[in-house]
């Protein structure tokens, strides 16, 4: 700090001292950068140089993160440092040490931190819906009053389980009536999981041909994309740049188009809501709302409904859907494993009545093939970012208390050390030697620990009951003179297939 005085007093001396002036200023620009990212802890995490001003953003592809962290942890190990201009950000690796994290040390890593870009969409200090918002009371509150809720409108029961059954009945009806064309089923399969959780926040599902859904269906997926890049990461941690004209405009286009369907969907809620029913997810939370107008500071209030809505909608159609895609995708390139699991549909199900929860037991090879999709599709390669809650220590190293955190889901699903075939589509991960379903410590799909995905149990159940009442009724394969499609993804928050087209034969 004295430093810095004397600099200042310097700056002072040279007046009008044009050529003094320029060398005083870039010295303690440099210096004062200097300080912001100097670290002063022992036992630091290593890492990649930090140039001045930028920190070690040059060393990210921010389209592939998974790989860029990936290809730094075989440099410095499994747990290293970065530095997004002046914020510290820890990046870790591999199945032993993303456990420790997110399991062994939850609550220590269960805080996400505070970016000031997210106020541009509304984000409050009591409004941040449930994934981004800080760990706490306000959290808790939030995270268990939706799945509470979720449970009561039939989430893991069988009510919710005969509506999916329904929906992927109209998805099967979709299919057909493509009459044997070649077809992306692409926005087919996010309407239909849509579908699934209106139901549960609207009480009402959205019809294939619905204009006005389909385009909000691609400015979901628009949102993402505006999460990734270059600009994204640099306004997370330089927010100031939002304050030139139409940049944020640009940035959030999608966002606050999405967010502003979601504002006509409460209201036109609120005018048939009645106080003394509750038809789904919004009316419990109007009626929540309306206890906490006696509360000031309560996290149940207008903006956070909007906020948790598009939490709801995100953790229940994006990673789903596009686990779909990816399953539909590995079984057009992997005619032999969709033989096996045709035959075992045919011996468990058959053909005259629909799949439900319960044969899943005795279905193991089907089972197998949705969880190697997870696996080896990748979806959500680095998962949302984690904060330090406390001081703390992670593989000997230590990493302070408000550190932003990335745990790179994809080094665990790839790990040499713990699956025999990583880089292969391989449903036999999830077999032992009599052909029986095994779980694996190392699937971690949907994160772990405190903020494990929300919509994991709902996942569950709609993967299951929509990828087998697809194959129950189509065989998936490639259309005649189409090249053979990519099985490499475009990562927007999450991980994508590359568009492609089925035809869809019925049995």
């Amino acid at each position: 700090m004295e430093l810095l005085l004397w600099l200042w007093s310097q700056l002072r001396a040279c007046g009008n001292n044009l050529p003094a002036l320029g060398i005083a200023l870039t010295v303690f620009a440099l210096l004062f950068d200097f300080l912001k990212r100097r670290k002063s802890w022992s036992r630091y995490p290593p890492g990649p140089t930090s140039l001045p001003f930028i920190g070690t953003m040059l060393q990210i592809d921010f389209h592939n993160p998974h790989r860029s962290f990936t290809q730094l942890s075989k440099k410095y190990g499994n747990v290293f440092s970065l530095q997004n201009c002046w914020s510290n950000m820890i990046v870790v690796n591999g199945f032993k040490a993303i456990k420790e994290a997110l399991v062994q040390k939850s609550e220590d890593f269960a805080d996400r931190p505070y970016f000031p870009i997210h106020e541009h969409l509304g984000y409050g200090e009591n409004s941040k819906g449930v994934v981004l918002a800080r760990y706490g009371h306000a959290w808790k509150v939030q995270r268990r009053f939706a799945l509470s809720t979720l449970k009561n409108f039939g989430m893991g029961k069988k009510s919710l389980e005969e509506r999916m059954t329904e929906e992927a009945g109209f998805l099967c009806s979709a299919f057909c009536s493509e009459q044997g064309r070649p077809f992306d089923p692409h926005f087919l399969i996010n309407n239909a999981v849509s579908n699934v959780i209106c139901s549960l926040v609207y009480s009402e599902r959205f019809d294939y041909d619905n204009k006005q859904f389909q385009r909000i269906l691609h400015l979901f997926e628009q949102a993402l994309k505006e999460e990734a890049g270059f600009l994204p990461q640099l306004l997370l941690v330089v927010p100031w740049l939002l304050r030139i004209p139409g940049v944020s405009q640009s940035v959030f286009r999608s966002q606050k188009e999405v967010l502003n369907f979601i504002d006509e969907l409460v209201k036109e809620h609120r005018m048939t809501w009645n106080p003394t029913q509750k038809r789904d997810f919004t009316d419990a939370f109007l009626q929540e709302l309306e206890k906490a107008k006696e509360h000031a500071g309560s996290s149940f209030n207008d903006n956070n409904l909007r906020l948790v809505t598009v939490d709801l909608f995100t953790a229940g159609t994006e990673t789903t859907s596009t686990t779909l895609r990816w399953a539909l995708l590995y079984m057009l390139l992997h005619p032999d494993i969709q033989c096996k699991v045709h035959e075992e549909i045919d011996k468990v199900i058959g053909r005259d009545r629909s799949p439900k929860m319960e044969d899943l037991a005795n279905m193991p090879y089907t089972n197998a093939v949705i969880r190697e999709t997870q696996h080896y599709g990748d979806i959500a390669p680095v998962g949302m970012p984690h904060m330090t809650y406390r001081d703390t220590e992670l593989q000997g190293f230590f990493i302070p208390k408000g550190t932003t955190v990335i745990t790179n889901l994809s080094s665990v699903l790839k790990d040499e050390t713990v699956w025999e075939k990583p880089h292969q589509f391989y449903p036999e991960h999830f077999l032992d030697a009599d052909g029986q379903f095994v779980k694996r410590e190392a699937f971690m799909p949907f994160s772990a620990g405190h903020r494990v995905c929300l919509g994991e149990q709902l996942a569950r159940m709609e993967l299951f009951l929509f990828f087998t009442s697809l194959l129950q009724h189509f065989t998936i394969s490639l259309p005649e003179g189409q090249a053979r499609p990519r099985e490499d993804g475009r990562f927007a928050a999450t991980l994508t297939p590359h568009p492609y087209q089925i035809l869809a034969v019925p049995r």
